[in-house]
């Protein structure tokens, strides 16, 4: 169920798909977009996952502080100016608290006020706090519990999935009515390059996305998803299957093992492809600022 969370008022730059039955859209804006105005052949995106922010802020684990680290990462993202952040999941530490939702967002406040964030919820969120904490679409299609959201721009089109299943245990899901959107969405989209962000990752993991399987088979039918963007194993890596690209996101706010980073990405996403930068501000800093430049199929 991706949230939204944008202090810059009701101007609107962009429409989001007629054609998504379960769009989620903004404020109550009709089918509507918040997503800042960037360049007509070229779309900037802040890409954050695991920010795991507490009601404590000197909760720590591994020796990080996921508040300090929210608190660096910023105004880094302040200075790097893009069109919209999007935060992959675990946006939370562990159990989706109503104060954790609370400090992140005083934490995200500078950037809200500037661009739109865009939130999908991984196994430490909470669907009811967040949505007490962050601002409520007043438009929600009902997948079963799940939502998606479709974000359109002249060059590409962004998909949240929702794939949190239970809050504190690690597998997810997107389960057969989301599964079913996104195929029949699919058949009608065909024409732009789609890029897919989900929290969990795809494996045949216990600690994955459950329909991995399912999902893979649903989307590679469809030239048009060139990309897949997950979070929660808070590693740094990409990988393809058929063509698409499968990109890992870094955690913000820590690693599980010393030679992964902790970080952010930015990515500069065009027609023909997009390029990603780690921002690297702690853990294994030796790709800081290393851009990989990624073609679609």
């Amino acid at each position: 169920m991706p949230q939204i969370f944008y202090n810059h008022g009701r101007r609107t730059f962009l429409k989001s798909s007629a054609q998504a039955a379960s769009v989620l859209t903004a404020y109550g804006m009709g089918l509507t977009s918040v997503l800042g105005a960037g360049k007509a052949d070229e779309t900037l995106l802040a890409l954050l996952s695991d920010t795991h922010v507490s009601e404590d802020p000197q909760n720590e684990y591994r020796g990080f502080f996921p508040f300090k680290n929210l608190q660096t990462v910023v105004p880094q993202v302040l200075a790097a100016r893009p069109d919209a952040v999007l935060i992959n999941g675990d946006v939370a530490r562990l159990t989706g608290e109503k104060a954790d939702y609370q400090q992140a967002k005083g934490l995200l406040t500078p950037l809200a006020s500037q661009k739109p964030i865009y939130m999908t919820l991984g196994n430490h969120d909470h669907r009811e706090n967040i949505l007490e904490v962050f601002s409520t679409p007043k438009e929600m299609q009902d997948l079963k519990d799940k939502r998606v959201l479709v974000i359109e721009q002249p060059t590409t089109r962004f998909v949240l999935l929702d794939s949190l299943l239970f809050t504190n245990k690690t597998p997810g899901l997107l389960g057969q009515s989301q599964r079913t959107w996104l195929g029949e969405y699919l058949k009608q989209s065909y024409t732009k390059p789609t890029v897919l962000f989900v929290h969990h990752t795809l494996s045949d993991a216990d600690s994955a996305l459950l329909d991995t399987d399912k999902f893979f088979q649903i989307i590679q039918p469809h030239r048009q998803v060139k990309a897949v963007f997950y979070g929660h194993s808070h590693e740094y890596k990409y990988s393809t299957l058929d063509g698409i690209h499968l990109v890992n996101q870094p955690a913000v706010g820590y690693n599980f093992a010393d030679e992964e980073p902790v970080g952010w990405l930015s990515g500069k996403f065009r027609k023909e492809g997009a390029e990603l930068t780690l921002h690297a501000f702690a853990g294994n800093r030796k790709d800081d600022e290393k851009t990989v430049s990624l073609k679609w199929r």
